[in-house]
């Protein structure tokens, strides 16, 4: 019975998490309609006078609110993807790994099994990164998430304010809805400026919509200010391809630790994410290269490749923090 009650507590507890986890989607939501509203009607169709200005207010404020909805949706609902069912351990397999207590005997069956994988990265002791929740040994750049509670091919974060793990699958859909939404929030401002300076003189009546106009500007200008700085720190992770977990935790390689083990140089670590098509870099659909299970080296391209061992790698002084970073984004 007391099992029994246990049971059902600890469901009724989950189910009440799942709910709560959207609540920040909740309010960005309610946000950007209410923001909708303000500019299209209180703004363009009440305030502004001149039909050919309302006319190019609104349709540039369409424009971009499409592009920013669209990568918002498509940031919420890409659902992170798994490794494949060749990293997983077989039932004979995982059964042997269980029965075994040695602890030894365990990690030297983990490198045999990852002798058939592409896997070249180490946990800080060395050992073969595997996920003993998964039972999965962890692709490249692959971790496991505690809030969704699977393992993330080359997992970024998990952000609350889309309610999803920001992984290889839609990491392309939230650094353009980072873009778009520095953009929709500049847009708002400066084209609601002018009548937020011609209110505080007096010159427009005081009506309804001075009240919305005003914290328009004031609610644009808090998020334009937030976001560009997350914004501009994505843009320098991408141009080190990095993600903001081995940005604070360096990789470590079958040869060692390595801060710059991924990277490129800078014009291929940009098509590591958006692609080598270039007229498909700014609409959210999905054209990141490879299938998230495996990533080219720096170290293996110099050996195989002579462009790149000619290139002067990256200068990095930045700290290393050890540490797992969960919801770092926010608008």
């Amino acid at each position: 019975m007391r099992r029994g009650w246990k049971m059902a507590l600890s469901g009724g507890l989950r189910c009440c998490r799942r709910v709560l986890s959207w609540v920040p989607v909740l309010v960005i939501v309610l946000v950007v309609l209410w923001s909708y509203y303000a500019y299209v009607f209180e703004l363009c169709l009440v305030t502004v006078l001149s039909p050919a200005e309302k006319v190019i207010y609104l349709i540039l404020y369409h424009a971009i609110f499409v592009f920013f909805t669209w990568t918002y949706w498509k940031s919420i609902f890409t659902l992170p993807q798994q490794p494949n069912q060749k990293f997983h351990l077989s039932y004979t397999d995982k059964e042997r790994y269980e029965n075994e207590e040695r602890p030894e005997v365990q990690k030297q069956m983990l490198v045999d099994m990852a002798k058939k994988l592409p896997v070249y990265t180490r946990t800080g002791s060395g050992a073969v990164r595997f996920c003993d929740r998964c039972n999965l040994i962890k692709p490249d750049r692959c971790h496991h998430c505690s809030v969704c509670a699977m393992c993330v091919l080359k997992m970024d974060h998990h952000c609350p304010w889309v309610n999803n793990c920001i992984g290889f699958s839609n990491y392309k859909f939230f650094l353009q809805f980072l873009a778009y939404s520095v953009l929709y929030c500049l847009y708002i401002a400066t084209t609601v400026f002018s009548y937020f300076i011609k209110y505080w003189r007096g010159e427009l009546p005081s009506v309804r919509s001075k009240f919305h106009v005003l914290f328009l500007l004031f609610v644009a200008c808090m998020f334009f200010v937030s976001l560009v700085i997350l914004f501009g720190y994505h843009c320098w992770l991408v141009s080190r391809n990095k993600t903001t977990l081995e940005a604070f935790c360096t990789p470590v390689f079958t040869s060692g630790p390595e801060k710059n083990g991924f990277n490129l140089g800078f014009i291929k670590n940009i098509q590591q994410v958006f692609g080598d098509k270039k007229k498909f870099w700014l609409i959210p659909i999905g054209s990141s290269p490879g299938d998230g299970h495996s990533f080219p080296m720096r170290s293996m391209n110099e050996s195989q490749n002579p462009l790149l061992a000619n290139e002067e790698p990256w200068e990095d002084n930045e700290d290393d923090n050890q540490g797992k970073l969960v919801g770092l984004s926010r608008p």
